[in-house]
């Protein structure tokens, strides 16, 4: 092959070529490299995937910093290594392998499964594709040492990821995470026999969990259920769309363990589909365009209640119509209001002598503290954590150790976790239980839109307003960071934005909590993420961080009005509007960084 010119790019361009045998890949590398495209070659030669606690997420196509076979087989190299320096039992125990229905899913997931048969570690690998939520579970049910779930979940068609979860049932947290991230770049050289994925399912180390775990995970799902009588002549037509992912089939098996009908699916969006033709982006949390579809199928149908899954059906939207005849789409908050509640009331309903204390729900620190304020009032616990179900599945983990039980988790992001069968988020069990929920109130002549009304005049309004910018260039995220840091060139945080005074500041990059007494935080730290939280003089929260899997610099924030300081709802929305738009003006300055605003 001709050479670039730089010695440097030169010297990884030959040993792609090399070891890559993926003739679209190497046709990519090869074409770049003939067209003297140095500075591309730079960016997928130089740099490679770092893998952390979300496992890896990127666009597909050649190169170390992207996702194809080299990388796939390199991660799986580490992984397999480090499980056998670490797990003693995994040569008995195995690994479950998941994949959804995205360009190459399978064809990743058969390349882990052949690394890891090749070290003799026998593997799960599921024969068709399957939702998220099913890997965790399969972990669980067969004690398993690890799983792999290949996916992106709502990412745009050319990423794909790979997912990875503990013998706990939680996705890795620190240390596991690094010791992965070492052992793949121990492992770099790729065997010959890793390139034979076709051949795996005649290995007696490969077998197909599908059928055991589809049944396992419906019985269990029975455990969430308590109405089924009521549900099986449910007043509430649900209209379903799975955004092109994998849902539908699972969603219709769910149904049966609730006593439900099938939903009316959103037929264009119901079958896998990699493309995902109808929508721009295929995250129901992206609103009214993501669920036009979905209405329409609904409105011909006389359908009140949407139910949306993203592609690997571990989220859930909910949008319901209103009496003035418009549709309201939940955001993640308020679907976690309804479902704490409800998970609240029916299991005491169930079991009325339960000790209360003994109770939990969690949400991340980013999302609403309406639990807090219910658990408050109604006696159960309440833990905070980190932005991201790996703190919530590790944390509920370690409270079943200690004899409590996690009764719900959710994050603002479309994220429920109902009960612990799953040890992360479940957007099928989620489906399940809001539609015994839906069910329960129709039947009593009201709606989830009219009870969540009821549940924050019970515990207290809790109003939030969540966003994001997109930025695609690190230098000038972490540029923003500093100038928050080192405000005005004071070397200090700001002690306002604009007219709103600033009480405490936490800063989980850093290290920095000026609301305890040694400004220390509770909550970990992390210095590889951006992440900034306010709380202003008014009590309103405000949170800036980075996103983990996408280009995006997210905000949060969140106002309880107290009526004896003169606010009601409108005006406490007012006031909450117009510190968002001091927190883009003076915070993000998205003019002179050239942040591109989420698009309506």
């Amino acid at each position: 092959m001709t050479g670039t010119g730089d010695d440097e790019v030169d010297g990884k361009l030959q040993e792609w070529m090399k070891i890559d045998r993926n003739e679209s890949t190497r046709a990519e590398m090869q074409k770049l490299a003939e067209n003297g495209n140095v500075d591309q070659l730079r960016k997928l030669l130089l740099k490679r995937m770092e893998f952390g606690t979300a496992g890896l997420r990127s666009g597909m196509g050649t190169g170390f910093s992207q996702m194809n076979d080299v990388t796939i087989i390199q991660t799986s190299q580490g992984l397999s290594k480090y499980l056998l320096k670490t797990c003693p039992d995994v040569k008995k125990r195995g690994v479950v392998i998941g994949y959804d229905g995205r360009h190459n899913s399978h064809r990743f997931a058969s390349l882990a499964a052949r690394v890891l048969i090749n070290d003799e570690i026998p593997v799960y690998l599921f024969s068709t594709l399957c939702p998220t939520p099913y890997v965790p579970y399969s972990v669980l049910h067969y004690k398993t040492e690890c799983g792999i779930m290949v996916t992106a979940s709502h990412n745009p068609k050319n990423d794909n990821g790979y997912k990875v979860y503990w013998g706990n049932g939680a996705q890795i947290i620190s240390p596991i995470d690094k010791g992965i991230a070492e052992s793949i770049l121990q492992n770099l050289e790729i065997q010959d026999s890793s390139w034979d994925h076709a051949t795996i399912r005649s290995s007696r180390l490969c077998k197909d969990p599908l059928n055991t775990i589809l049944e396992a995970y419906n019985n269990d799902l029975c455990s969430l259920c308590y109405f089924k009588e009521k549900n099986q002549s449910s007043p509430v037509k649900f209209t379903y769309t799975g955004m092109h992912g994998v849902g539908y089939e699972y969603v219709k098996k769910a149904c049966q363990s609730f006593g439900f009908v099938e939903p009316i699916p959103v037929k264009e969006q119901v079958e896998p589909d990699p493309e995902f033709p109808t929508v721009k982006y295929p995250n129901p949390e992206e609103g009214e365009g993501a669920l036009l579809l979905a209405m329409k199928t609904a409105d011909e149908n006389n359908s009140k209640v949407i139910l949306a899954n993203d592609p690997d059906a571990d989220r859930l939207a909910v949008a319901e119509k209103l009496t003035n005849g418009h549709w309201h789409i939940f955001s993640g908050n308020e679907i976690g209001a309804l479902l704490g509640w409800w998970s609240w009331f029916s299991f005491v309903q169930r079991y009325p002598d339960y000790p209360v204390g003994e109770l939990y729900m969690l949400a991340s620190t980013v999302s609403s503290k309406i639990l807090l304020t219910i658990g408050n009032k109604e006696g159960f616990q309440f833990e905070e954590t980190l932005t991201g179900f790996k703190w919530m599945g590790n944390l509920a983990t370690a409270l079943q150790k200690q004899g409590k039980k996690v009764l719900f988790a959710f994050e603002e992001a479309i994220g429920f976790m109902c009960g612990t069968n799953v040890l992360d988020k479940d957007g099928i069990s989620a489906a399940m239980v809001l539609s015994e929920l839906a069910t329960y109130l129709y039947g009593s002549n009201t709606t989830l839109h009219n009870k969540l009304d009821e549940i924050y005049k019970t515990y207290g309004y809790h109003l939030s307003s969540n966003s994001y910018f997109i930025c695609h260039e690190q230098d000038k995220i972490k540029k923003m960071f500093e100038e928050i840091r080192n405000y005005n060139n004071s070397g200090k945080y700001p002690e306002a934005c604009g007219p709103y005074k600033i009480k405490y500041i936490r800063d989980l990059t850093v290290g920095y909590d000026n609301s305890k007494p040694d400004c220390k935080p509770v909550l970990p730290v992390s210095k590889s993420s951006q992440m900034i939280t306010f709380t202003f003089e008014n009590g309103c929260v405000a949170t800036l961080r980075t996103s983990g899997t996408e280009p995006k610099i997210k905000y949060y924030t969140e106002v309880k009005p107290d009526p004896q300081k003169g606010l009601d709802r409108q005006g406490a929305q007012k006031e909450l509007d117009d510190i968002v738009q001091c927190i883009i003006k003076y915070f993000y300055q998205p003019e002179k960084f050239g942040f591109t605003p989420r698009s309506t």
